[in-house]
């Protein structure tokens, strides 16, 4: 008796990417590409369909909805398919979001094809594939908590490295001017620095937030 093929949906604003990912998947056995979505909003809409079981998400798209959200939002539907997040962004920023959001895995797209085939298995069936160098770092995590940002601190943090004021990180986040501050206190003394630039300079340096 044939198998069920696990059907996939590739979720990325760059038509070679998709077409790259297309290629490696359906030459591999019991996988089909069933649908593409060039934007995030897109990819929700058609994850509601209900004939996927796994999403392939990018985590950028330009203007409008993130792979993160996107993410949240397939994960938060009953029934809903899981989403393996394959991306180039590797930071802290970028990977407890997405997490958290209710992805199953995270890959990196220089992944090679067996490896990226045997994520979308195991996606499906619900067991987690972390790329290693993110698997490493969620470790480092849980080892020494104390340093680690907390996901506010490290919205803080990004939001002051594109170049933003006390009160313009506030007002992007909805916070006051004063939280900002304790915020970005707490952010030097885990990172053993004393100004805005050392902490960006620092975090980028340790893969919290991506080098600008």
């Amino acid at each position: 008796m044939t198998e069920t093929p696990i059907r996939l949906l590739l979720a990325d604003d760059h038509p070679v990417v998709r077409a790259g990912l297309r290629a490696v998947l359906e030459t591999e056995p019991g996988l089909t590409v069933a649908a593409e979505a060039a934007t995030a909003e897109e990819a929700v809409a058609r994850a509601a369909q209900g004939d996927i079981d796994v999403v392939l998400m990018d985590l950028q798209f330009g203007k409008g909805m993130n792979g993160a959200e996107a993410t949240a939002r397939i994960t938060a539907a009953a029934d809903g398919p899981r989403v393996l997040i394959v991306t180039t962004y590797d930071t802290d920023a970028d990977t407890l979001p997405a997490i958290e959001a209710g992805a199953t895995g995270y890959l990196l797209k220089d992944a090679p094809p067996e490896e990226l085939a045997a994520a979308v298995r195991s996606a499906a069936t619900g067991r987690t594939t972390l790329a290693a160098a993110i698997a490493d770092r969620l470790m480092n995590r849980l080892r020494t908590p104390g340093t680690a940002l907390t996901r506010r601190e490290t919205e803080v943090l990004v939001l002051v490295a594109e170049g933003l004021s006390n009160q313009a990180v506030g007002d992007r986040l909805h916070l006051t001017e004063g939280t900002v501050k304790s915020h970005l206190a707490r952010i030097y003394t885990k990172l053993g620095v004393d100004s805005r630039t050392a902490a960006v300079a620092a975090a980028g340096e340790l893969g919290m937030i991506r080098r600008w």
